[in-house]
This record gives structure tokens, C-alpha cells and sequence, in this order.
């Protein structure tokens, strides 16, 4: 069977800013390396899924950008969403795209903003998924194998015994639970016990797998998809849509569908993941000097421990006497952020947006 992606790349990327913005947010830059976080997702499904079997759920503010960057991506798979209506709706729209095209298929459904280090062991878990998916007709999530007590992070518990272990050459272990981002003592426990595994937000599953899910799950959504379907490739299917996402809720897959289906399955997996969330996961990642600091071109730092500085544009940066900062210069904005906090620069966003203070969004 054959296997199509649903690239997820429709999020603003708060926790990113002044770098992140509406509209160049977290998935359309390079933070590490080389390539941008969508670009480097979709070269990671090159053997796997060929670029005219992909499909990228963005929106208006991104769609321009992600043309530029991704132009092997045939203009019909990029699909523009109206307003952000979270994973369900999103989820369901691609995968009524696809049954509308090809019929039933195997999609997979990545994040557009995740780091993968090691990219052959990520390969081999994916098409392991896809034969778990494409066998069982049930949901494969992909889990990471958790390295620390990480709060900022959902899990999924699995069946740990071998004998739970349904699809063994694949190493999948039906699931049997979700859990939401835990406090430190019982992300401790969770690392401990061994049945843990980070959520990645990565699903594989058949077409008719998911929408049978929706149908079950979220009926109300299933009956938008269902009279979107119609409209889908024609001249109609811009307004269509706009009408469809204004019936429906913000909610999303996991709390909609994978915590309450049944014949769920994960597969544990250690690739280097990071889902990059944070300037501090950034900066945990970044190579450092021996002081602990992590800076570019265009830094100056004296007695300066445990830093992340980074400068963009023409402008210098200099720091003298400070420890365990997150400093990020831009051509408009500065950020000076002390680590541990880089959760909370979501709130500066927000303050902008309430004050109506739109250059900087």
C-alpha cells in the first residue's frame, strides 16, 4: 500500500520569538544547521515518501514561504487553512483530501518543527510504523525513548512484557494510555518504570483508519469532512472550507481520538529527537565553549557562564558578567531571558497581541 505525509507546519511558533514570527514562525527557519525545520522534514521522507506523494497543511500568512522553500511540492498538496483550528481538524482535512484523491492509502503525520539527529534509525522506525499500520489497520503513534525527567513533554505508556508486544519485528507495543506534561517527580517515575515513552506527535495510519476515528470519536466533525469532501478540487472548495472550519471546534487529535481509540499501537524509538519547543531546548542542544556559552558571529561575552547569545542582522551583542541567560537579537526586538523561563516568552506574544501591537507578531 501505498504511503502519503500530512506535514503539520500551521503553528506561529510563540515560545520562538523574536526569531519566530507570524509570518516566518519557527517551521520556515534554520534554528540548527543547515535547511529549515519543513525543509529538512520533508528531505527526511525522501526514501520513503516521494515529494508529489506529500501534502503541507499551512496557512495564509506561511503558504508564499513555504512554496518558496518547498517548490518539488506539487501546488495542490499545499493546503491552506482559514484560521488554526488545532491537530483534528487539520488531521481530518488531509485525510479527506486523500481519500477524495486516492482512496484508502497509508498517511503518515509529522510536526513540521522537529529536530531528528539520527536520520537512518528515524527511517527504519517509520516504515516499520507503516507496516504496523498497514497490518493492523489500527492507530501507530511513534514514541521516543525518554533520556531525562522532561516536564514538557506528554507520554504514552505501553505494554512493556513481550508478550504485549503484537507486531515484534517491528517493535510495537499496544498502547495503554496517554498522559499530559507531568510535574518533575512524576516525570521521574515515568522515566524509571521503563513503559514510558515521550509523545512525538508523530501518527501513521490508514485514510480509512483516521476517518472512521473522527466518525466514532468526533461526529460532528466527521459530517464537516464528509460534506467538504464534495467540494475538494474544485472551484468551490476555498469557500467551502472557509464555511467548514467555521463550524468546527479547536480541539485536538490526541484529546479528540488517540485517548479514547481502541487498537492503538507505539513504537519506542531512540533518533535523537527534539522537538525544539523552547529557546531552552535550544540551548540545552547548542555546542558550548568550556564556560558553558553558546554564541554566534557578531558576540562579545566577558566572564559570561552557562549562555545562549545569539545575534542576527548587522548589530553587535555584548555581554559582561552575566550567567544562565537566553539573549536573542533581531533587526526589531531583543529578548533577555534567564534559562529555565523560555516557556513564558509565549506571554510577551500575547501582550502584543492584546495591545494591538502587530509589527511585532
Amino acid at each position: 500500500m501505498d504511503a502519503y505525509a500530512l506535514i503539520i507546519a500551521g503553528g506561529v511558533g510563540a515560545r520562538f520569538w523574536p526569531r519566530s514570527r507570524e509570518h516566518s514562525p519557527k517551521q520556515l527557519l534554520e534554528i540548527i544547521g543547515k535547511g529549515t525545520m519543513i525543509q529538512n522534514t520533508v528531505y527526511r521522507l525522501d526514501p520513503i515518501v516521494p515529494r508529489d506523494r506529500i501534502l503541507i497543511i499551512t496557512n495564509a500568512h506561511q503558504a508564499e514561504e513555504v512554496r518558496r522553500q518547498l517548490p518539488q511540492i506539487p501546488a495542490e498538496n499545499i493546503i491552506i487553512e482559514p484560521f488554526g483550528r488545532n491537530t483534528a481538524p487539520a488531521i481530518g482535512l488531509g485525510a479527506e483530501v486523500l481519500r477524495k484523491r486516492v482512496g484508502d492509502a497509508v498517511m503518515v503525520v509529522l510536526p513540521a518543527d522537529h529536530l531528528v539527529h539520527d536520520i537512518a534509525a528515524f527511517q527504519e522506525t517509520l516504515q516499520n510504523a507503516i507496516s504496523v499500520a498497514t497490518e493492523s489497520r489500527g492507530f501507530v503513534t511513534v514514541g521516543v525513548t525518554p533520556t531525562r525527567p522532561e516536564t514538557g513533554y506528554g507520554y504514552i505508556q505501553f505494554h512493556k512484557n513481550d508478550e504485549h508486544r503484537s507486531y515484534e519485528k517491528e517493535n510495537a507495543y499496544k498502547v495503554v494510555t496517554f498522559a499530559e506534561k507531568p510535574n518533575l517527580e512524576t516525570a521521574q517515575r515515568f522515566l524509571e518504570s521503563g513503559d514510558f515513552a515521550w509523545n512525538s506527535g508523530m501518527f501513521i495510519w490508514r485514510v480509512s483508519t483516521i476517518l472512521n476515528g473522527i466518525a466514532e470519536h468526533l461526529p460532528e466533525l466527521a459530517d464537516e469532512l464528509g460534506r467538504l469532501g464534495e467540494h475538494i478540487d474544485t472551484e468551490k472548495f476555498d469557500d467551502a472550507l472557509e464555511r467548514a472550519y467555521g463550524e468546527m471546534r479547536p480541539i485536538s487529535i490526541d484529546y479528540g481520538v488517540m485517548e479514547k481509540a481502541d487498537d492503538r499501537y507505539v513504537i519506542p524509538a531512540d533518533f535523537g529527537w527534539n522537538d525544539l519547543g523552547s529557546w531552552d531546548e535550544v540551548a540545552r542542544i547548542f555546542p558550548k565553549n568550556d564556560d558553558g556559552n553558546a554564541s554566534g558571529d557578531n558576540t562579545f561575552l566577558r566572564d559570561v557562564k552557562n549562555c545562549h547569545v545569539s545575534a542576527s542582522g548587522d548589530r553587535y551583542v555584548a555581554a559582561i558578567g552575566v550567567e544562565d541567560l537566553i539573549i536573542i537579537d533581531t533587526d526589531d526586538a531583543v529578548l533577555v531571558c534567564r534559562k529555565g523561563r523560555s516557556q513564558d516568552v509565549k506571554d510577551v506574544v500575547d501582550h502584543f497581541r492584546k495591545k494591538g501591537l502587530s509589527q511585532y507578531l
